[in-house]
Parts: C-alpha cells; sequence; structure tokens
C-alpha cells in the first residue's frame, strides 16, 4: 500500500467533486494568487493536474514547477493539460524518493499528509523543510477535524473515506495527522488561513 492513486486515477475529480462539490478546488485555487511570479515551485501529490491550468490562468509563463506524483496514470493525464508557457518537469515518483538540489519559492501540498501514517508524515515533512527557501511560501491544504459546525460529521466522513481507500487498497493512513504542529515547530508563520465545507477543509498559508 503505497499511497497509489492510479486505481481511481481516471474518477478522481468527479468522485471528489460528487462528495465535496467544488470545496477542494475553491480551497486550492485560492491560494494560487499569492504565489509571487517567476516563482519556482514544487507540487506534491497534485492528481489530475487541473492545478497547472488555474497556474496558468495566473500566470501564462515564467513559473518553474517540479510536479511530483506517485501514480503514472495521474501523470499522464497531468501532461495533457494545458499549462502554457510555464515550464514544467513530471516526476512519476513518491516523494520520498525524490531528492533534488533545488531550493523552492514555493510549495504545494494539496491533500498529501492525510496519506500517510505519522511517522512517514514527519519525515516527508522534514523532506519538504529543506527543499523550501527561507522566506518561502508552503500551501498546505487538507482535512481538519477542528470544533466549527461540530465534529461528528467530519469524523464519520473522514473514517468513511479512510474505509474506502483501505478496501482499495490505496492509502496507508487510517487516521489524520494534524501537521501544524510541525510547521510551528520548524518556526513558519501563518499568513493566510480560510476553512471550506462547514471547517472539514482547511487551507493555510505558512511563511518560512
Amino acid at each position: 500500500m503505497n499511497n497509489n492513486y492510479d486505481k481511481i486515477a481516471g474518477h478522481y475529480d468527479t468522485l471528489s467533486r460528487l462528495v465535496f462539490f467544488k470545496s477542494q478546488v475553491n480551497a486550492q485555487i485560492n491560494q494560487l494568487q499569492h504565489i509571487p511570479e517567476n516563482s519556482s515551485v514544487l507540487i506534491v501529490g497534485g492528481g489530475t493536474g487541473w492545478i497547472l491550468e488555474e497556474l496558468a490562468k495566473i500566470y501564462t509563463g515564467g513559473l518553474k514547477i517540479v510536479y511530483v506524483e506517485i501514480s503514472a496514470k495521474m501523470t499522464v493525464l497531468s501532461q495533457k493539460r494545458n499549462y502554457k508557457d510555464n515550464q514544467i518537469e513530471f516526476m512519476d515518483v513518491g516523494i520520498e524518493d525524490f531528492k533534488t538540489d533545488v531550493l523552492f519559492d514555493v510549495i504545494l501540498t494539496p491533500f498529501l499528509f492525510d496519506n500517510f501514517a505519522e511517522q512517514r508524515a514527519a519525515k516527508v515533512f522534514g523532506q519538504l523543510n529543506e527543499y523550501l527557501k527561507k522566506d518561502g511560501l508552503w500551501f498546505l491544504v487538507d482535512f481538519s477535524l477542528n470544533k466549527i459546525n461540530g465534529n461528528w460529521w467530519k469524523w464519520l466522513l473522514l473514517k468513511s473515506m479512510y474505509n474506502f481507500f483501505k478496501l482499495m487498497g490505496i492509502v496507508e493512513a487510517d487516521k489524520l495527522i494534524d501537521m501544524v504542529p510541525y510547521f510551528f515547530k520548524a518556526d513558519y508563520l501563518i499568513v493566510e488561513e480560510r476553512l471550506y465545507y462547514g471547517g472539514f477543509i482547511k487551507a493555510t498559508i505558512f511563511r518560512k
């Protein structure tokens, strides 16, 4: 079980929108305006690549993007996107196997850490922290079990999601890891935080 979504790559966006409508999309789109022009950007777990087209709506060129996605089928879908004149390097590997000497201005991890058990989540955080420049921005979008609008339905929905993905043999995690303490321990500051879908989805921009 290696957090690989090949089995549902062709249906992932549809399934996501059936459950969350456009909340998962909006949580990511609304962060993109904070990306400076001509940035070097690392996207980890970008899925089908629709985010590349949204970035191209803001900047038709000038971005240097490294796109790390473990699912080969997701990567193929991403390569077909219209990202205009932005420079994209597609890496079909798990993030743990991705190595680089490049320091990035921006890191995007959309719904990445909810796939990992805590030990692996901590390891991946430490790895990505090394790849981000000082004063760089880290866009974290993930599920959140906060107490806004009640916790019971969020817990129930999250449990159902994990059970489904376990049944499909897709993810290793069976509970949600709160990543915010890792950022605070590494001296990140919150630039912006927004909640979506009744507070179940949280989008946070951190500055290193």
